[in-house]
């Protein structure tokens, strides 16, 4: 610094330097201890940096380390999925779900706390006492409502009722005479392969100007009978609290969030051409040691693989099975040959307690006929060339799922504690790991619970989405059949005829998912031979089923999820069915034609939905009409099972998958 002193003042700038001095010499040496300290606090924050890092490092790893132990303790679990998922209501996708806490008494069974067995001592505890089953929520699909449950209020779940009947009203049998040799323990009531469409199903009740003769086709009369319905025990507030009162499961908001259209689209022949590839690059895992069980299906492969080819057949139409000489064969093989083991464990209700009313009835009726008979079952698992494991996916979800927690965790690990059981308990699992072992499920969440812990089993799945888990070649797509009646499962069947039906194509139902509000946006009251509406209210005009009978083609459109009970109706009453939903997989896929009998249209083609069906000439339509009555009968549910009714066809697609898929 310099300083400019005044010389006229010399004394008064002589004082003034002296003052200056000491100040100057203060500044200056302050500015050293500046310079000196930089490198100290530059050398400071560089260890800063460097412990930060290594606190993040080591964060990073005790996490990495946490999930290790997860895994290895909880082999069939969600780890990482179940962390990231988000939270979602109504569907049924492996992601759609956020992760909950483990302090429920399922969670502490497989994570290390008490276990497999007071899991069971809790889900049996959730059975209170008995009352009159409420079948309330699946009636108002009889004016088109799709009665899915997607999110209900802790008091709506604990009101609801889980009532369940095991046995059902009969509804009497066939009598045919077999016309080809067939196995002596074949009932005498079933038909054989070449009259396999020479008889229709309709009951007694239904009257003739409801419904057109088939050619040469004597309608069939099954005998009335009636059954006992045992009733399922439902829940109560303090039985509940008992399975979840530990849970620490954090309940999100109630909201609705719905999945918008698919991103990738998977056409009708597509899916012809991956079950294909799937024959070819599918095959189950070779068993750890061998079975006559496998030598008799590697015959029985043998067998269907070598069977003639039929391209015609006077008593039946052919084009509508993929290949009917193979089908033939396969099924003939089936009742010869095919024995099931079923495991006895699991508690009630959850397994072993089929429900045979509403949407789910599917999952229950094939239970309950299984069960019940005595040809194809054996309690001796080293002859059995399939496993059973005998739950309810819809019961699961009522009894197991906490209210708006959007998880699913604590339904998986359940599941997963029961496989632990049966696999310490026996050793058919170990033997294929699991590969010829089926679950029969019917609810929307069914593909993501099973999709991991059970994915080398056959999964038989009313959910069959094409881009949702479905592998083509294991899993068979379950027909979603809506029993209004359990005691009488046959009533209303059929509709008019051909001549009779003036509707062009008809959709009522209430509005689940994306798709029904474009639907509705497109064609509601837009056209007098379009009957597209919401869910039809009682007392006006036509009741649904009517609708159903007086119509040419019936819509079934998606709802939540790409399956709907609309296809089964529509094979019902003989309308023939529209599926409008992409990616879906319809029932029976790997044996039947469906595009001999049904429409396929793409979700974007709405706007056309009209012209596409005007288009179709009415020669076609009687056809495929008549087919539909043709095919009917493998979508009917019958108190006694009849030869190729559904219980039978979801039999054989779980034999064939299991005869094609295993290895030599």
């Amino acid at each position: 610094m310099i300083f400019f002193f005044h010389g006229g003042h010399s004394e008064y700038n002589t004082k003034t330097a002296a003052l200056l001095v000491p100040q100057l010499e203060f500044l200056n040496l302050d500015i050293q201890q500046q310079n000196s300290t930089a490198p100290v606090v530059g050398c400071f924050s560089n260890v800063v940096v460097m412990e930060t890092r290594r606190l993040l490092w080591f964060m990073a790893f005790a996490f990495s380390l946490v999930l290790l132990v997860q895994y290895i303790e909880l082999p069939y679990g969600y780890v990482i999925s179940s962390l990231l998922s988000t939270g979602k209501a109504g569907v049924a996708t492996a992601d759609s779900f956020s992760a909950n806490g483990t302090g429920d008494p399922v969670n502490q069974a497989v994570s290390g706390g008490p276990d497999a067995s007071s899991v069971s001592q809790n889900v049996t505890e959730v059975v209170g006492e008995k009352k009159k089953p409420d079948t309330s929520k699946h009636s108002s699909d009889a004016f088109g409502g799709d009665e899915r449950v997607v999110e209900r209020s802790s008091g709506d779940f604990l009101e609801m009722n889980l009532s369940n009947k095991s046995l059902a009203a009969e509804t009497g049998s066939n009598q045919h005479k077999h016309e080809l040799p067939m196995s002596s323990d074949t009932s005498s009531r079933n038909s054989s392969i070449d009259s396999l469409q020479g008889a229709d199903a309709a009951p007694p009740s239904i009257k003739d100007d409801d419904r057109a003769p088939l050619v040469s086709s004597p309608l069939y009369s099954p005998s009335n009978a009636s059954s006992p319905v045992r009733e399922r025990p439902s829940l109560t507030h303090s039985q509940l609290s008992t399975e979840v009162s530990n849970s620490a499961i954090r309940r999100a908001p109630k909201s609705t969030r719905i999945k918008g259209a698919p991103t990738v689209v998977v056409p009708i022949s597509k899916m012809n051409d991956l079950l294909s590839q799937s024959r070819v690059s599918y095959h189950s895992m070779k068993a750890r040691w061998p079975s006559k069980a496998d030598d008799e299906l590697l015959n029985a492969k043998r067998l269907i693989v070598s069977a003639d080819s039929v391209a015609k057949n006077p008593r039946v139409d052919v084009s509508i099975y993929r290949n009917f000489s193979a089908f033939a064969r396969s099924y003939e093989l089936m009742e010869k040959t095919l024995k099931i083991y079923i495991y006895s464990e699991g508690e009630r209700p959850i397994f072993h307690e089929p429900e045979l009313n509403g949407i789910y009835a599917s999952e229950g009726w094939f239970m309950k006929q299984l069960q019940e008979n005595k040809h194809f079952v054996t309690k001796n698992g080293d002859k059995a060339h399939l496993f059973y494991l005998p739950f309810s996916s819809h019961v699961l979800q009522e009894v197991l799922y906490v209210p708006d927690s959007h998880s699913r965790k604590n339904l998986v690990r359940y599941l997963s504690s029961y496989l632990k059981n049966i696999t310490t308990t026996h050793r058919f699992w170990d033997r294929t790991n699991g590969t010829d072992h089926f679950l029969v499920a019917c609810h929307d969440w069914a593909p993501a619970e099973t999709g991991r812990i059970m994915n080398n089993c056959i999964r038989a799945l009313c959910n069959a989405n094409a881009k949702g888990g479905f592998q083509f070649g294991k899993d068979i797509s379950l027909p979603e059949t809506y029993v209004r009646d359990a005691k009488s499962p046959l009533k209303s069947l059929g509709g008019k005829p051909p001549s009779q039906r003036h509707i062009l194509a008809f959709f009522a139902g209430k509005m689940h998912g994306y798709l029904r509000p474009i639907l509705l946006d497109h064609w509601e009251n837009k056209d007098p031979d379009m009957k597209i509406s919401g869910k039809l209210q009682k007392g006006k005009d036509q009741t649904y089923i009517q609708y159903m009978k007086s119509s040419k083609y019936c819509i079934s459109a998606k709802g939540y999820e790409p399956y709907t009970p609309r296809v089964v109706e529509a094979i019902f009453y003989e309308c023939v069915p529209v599926i409008l939903s992409d990616n879906y997989i319809p029932p029976f896929f790997e044996t039947l034609n469906w595009e001999s009998f049904a429409v396929f249209i793409l979700e974007k083609d709405i706007p056309k939905l009209k012209k596409i069906l005007a288009s179709i000439p009415e020669k076609r339509y009687v056809e495929m009409q008549q087919r539909v009555r043709l095919v009917q009968k493998h979508f009917l549910w019958h108190d006694k099972p009849v030869k190729f009714d559904i219980f039978h066809m979801i039999l054989h697609s779980l034999w064939y998958t299991r005869v094609v898929n295993i290895g030599a």
